[in-house]
């Protein structure tokens, strides 16, 4: 809950930093848009992980779950599939798409001219850049997202390129964003050659880019360390 409070205000302060913004309407749709779709994820999970308790499974769809498909009527197995859509779909958009776009918003003022010396990046920022990685790792794995987070990386790469052009090069906040985006690029690489002859995963994500879900892993080869508390749905 706090995530939702506090995010917002974080990143209106990073898009203020930027010399080019958005239209203040536009920034408005941003921040709105942002905190209803983290909403929808924050409801949606809440009811996920109750029903992990209860022994859900991620790592099969809504209807393979034996716990859904003892459920009558049938027909409520559809609201937990519209669940499931508006938790992994819906609301994975509406939150990140704003998130990645302001994040580019703040890069693209994260530049200063060659002339100017290039400040090193503070011992501490150095110490960040790991748990940075590795929670947009998580981002990107969890929701399902490496589509939008490859094409943002891209996005930033080619606003390096635009503005070497014209002279500038990243201060120490723009290596810092650039350089965690970087490693969650090689841990995504990582976690998925780790993961790439799972038959049961690959059946969870039969397309061509194939990124398993954490909590999915965990309730295929670890829960059976944790036993599922006794409870109904």
């Amino acid at each position: 809950m706090a995530y939702n409070v506090i995010t917002p205000f974080i990143l209106l302060k990073l898009i203020e930093r930027s010399p080019k913004t958005l239209p203040r309407s536009m920034v408005y749709i941003c921040i709105i848009t942002f905190v209803m779709g983290a909403s929808i994820h924050l409801v949606g999970d809440s009811v996920n992980h109750r029903l992990i308790f209860s022994g859900y499974q991620l790592h099969l769809s809504v209807r393979e779950n034996p716990i859904i498909q003892n459920l009558k009527p049938e027909t409520l197995i559809d609201s937990f599939e519209l669940l499931y859509y508006y938790d992994e779909y819906l609301g994975h958009l509406m939150w990140y798409i704003p998130f990645f776009l302001i994040l580019c918003i703040y890069f693209s003022g994260c530049f200063i001219p060659c002339k100017e010396e290039q400040p090193r990046i503070p011992l501490a920022a150095i110490l960040l850049i790991g748990p940075s990685s590795l929670y947009y790792w998580y981002l990107v794995t969890e929701g399902q997202i490496f589509i939008l987070f490859i094409f943002t990386f891209f996005a930033l790469m080619a606003l390096v390129m635009h503005q070497k052009r014209k002279g500038l090069l990243m201060d120490s906040n723009g290596r810092f964003l650039f350089y965690s985006f970087g490693i969650t690029l090689v841990l995504i690489a990582l976690w998925v050659g780790w993961l790439w002859n799972d038959r049961i995963l690959r059946k969870k994500y039969p397309g061509v880019i194939y990124v398993p879900e954490p909590w999915a892993f965990y309730t295929l080869h670890m829960s059976t360390l944790h036993p599922a508390k006794a409870g109904s749905v």
